[in-house]
């Protein structure tokens, strides 16, 4: 997926949760969506990680520093994450994982990483998560866990072992609550999901 095409599935996900119906975002919706404090710390994500995927490492590292300066987020450089990524809030969020799927919702305070320092960035040490989590405020996730589809990790909750899709993840130590959820829901006018057809 090229970087504008990524740019425009997370602006499609910022008017989503602004309530804005967009069936399409052009470059005039893009440009207007660029400078909000949700949607610049993703702009500056994509631009880090394209420089680091065309070996502009250093490049890629400063657009990292300024997201973390300005805006408080820590995202390393090697985490993937696929289109749709929202941000309701991103001071002292810290982004470690092997992968994160499309349409993430990430809120504040999250860690996403190792369970040790790993300065080499070790894939063997790190989180997958799936497709259309959302991650509440203060959650952890930590250790080569794997996190299934729609899961929803409650606030402060601490997970350390793998999740199956559609759980709520809740405690410390996290662990699967009885209730099962359809995250995102699927009523509405505007898609949960949005693939680059959609753009």
């Amino acid at each position: 997926m090229s970087l504008l095409e990524l740019l425009r599935s997370d602006a499609a996900r910022q008017y989503h949760f602004a309530g804005r119906k967009v069936n399409r975002v052009g470059n005039v919706a893009l440009l207007k969506v660029l400078f909000s404090p949700r949607f610049a710390p993703v702009l500056l994500y994509r631009l880090a990680a394209r420089c680091a995927m065309r070996h502009l490492r250093p490049l890629g590292k400063l657009f990292s520093l300024m997201n973390f300066v300005v805006f408080g987020i820590e995202i390393g450089l090697n985490c993937e994450i696929g289109p749709g990524l929202y941000f309701p809030h991103t001071s002292g969020t810290v982004l470690g994982a092997r992968r994160i799927g499309s349409n993430a919702v990430i809120y504040h305070n999250v860690t996403v990483g190792a369970k040790v320092p790993d300065l080499a960035y070790d894939d063997g040490l790190r989180p997958e998560i799936g497709n259309d989590v959302m991650l509440g405020a203060g959650s952890k996730i930590l250790g080569p866990i794997t996190l299934g589809d729609g899961v929803v990790v409650a606030a402060n909750a601490v997970v350390v072992h793998s999740m199956p899709s559609g759980c709520l993840v809740v405690g410390v130590p996290g662990r699967a609550s009885e209730k099962h959820l359809e995250y995102p829901p699927t009523s509405g006018d505007v898609p949960a999901s949005y693939s680059s057809e959609d753009l």
